[in-house]
């Protein structure tokens, strides 16, 4: 079981899909179960007062990560979640104490032999305490912006790399500031500063650690 952790643009998405392959893991992107909500309350109209129906939401959820893609039952939904809008609601979503408690069963359930790899901002300190494994990878907000600003670019025209460092600094103090489940790295937790690495750099580093608690 290995957790990474770690704020918006840290790379923990790219970096956990490697170490899942590398392992041949399952892998859990938490962050796209909140996103995935808020994806399917916004397709119903909802908004983040409606609690109650957005519980609802919860119970019916058939989420899949397979191939780099994300799936809603039959339906790919990978892109959809990803957009800005989407991405706001779900982190008003995971505020939400009920919400949070509600999937927290949904979650534990992707943890299934021979491994999992679960990646997400509360995975080592929440939902997988006992996990053998905890990794919380950070990067300047600077770099991160820079790193969001490269990908959106590719899909946008109309991106402010200003406008993405203010919602980057904001995120992260949502995140950290949140009572419920905030954003931190566990006692026993491994902290990779990612500022100057490539993806392979980081990616060697925590099979370097995963290897040492192997031996």
């Amino acid at each position: 079981m290995v957790t990474i952790d770690g704020p918006a643009g840290s790379g923990k998405g790219t970096i956990s899909k490697l170490v899942s392959h590398t392992l041949d893991f399952h892998y859990l992107d938490s962050g796209a179960i909140y996103r995935i909500i808020a994806f399917e309350a916004k397709t119903k109209n909802l908004f983040i007062n409606q609690i109650t129906q957005i519980l609802k939401l919860v119970d019916g959820l058939n989420i899949q990560f397979s191939d780099e893609k994300i799936f809603l039952g039959s339906k790919e939904i990978t892109d959809l979640i990803r957009s800005e809008l989407i991405g706001k609601f779900a982190s008003e979503i995971a505020k939400n104490k009920l919400i949070r408690e509600r999937i927290l069963g949904l979650q534990k359930s992707f943890f299934k032999s021979p491994g999992l790899v679960a990646d997400g901002r509360d995975m080592g300190t929440v939902v997988f305490p006992d996990a053998r494994v905890k990794i919380f990878l950070t990067a300047s907000i600077e770099e991160r912006a820079n790193r969001r600003y490269k990908q959106l670019i590719l899909k946008e025209n109309n991106v402010n790399l200003s406008d993405l460092f203010e919602r980057i600094k904001l995120r992260d103090e949502s995140d950290t500031n949140r009572k419920i489940s905030p954003l931190k790295a566990a006692k026993d937790a491994y902290l990779i500063k990612t500022d100057n690495l490539s993806i392979n750099q980081s990616f060697e580093k925590v099979m370097e650690i995963i290897r040492s608690k192997e031996e």
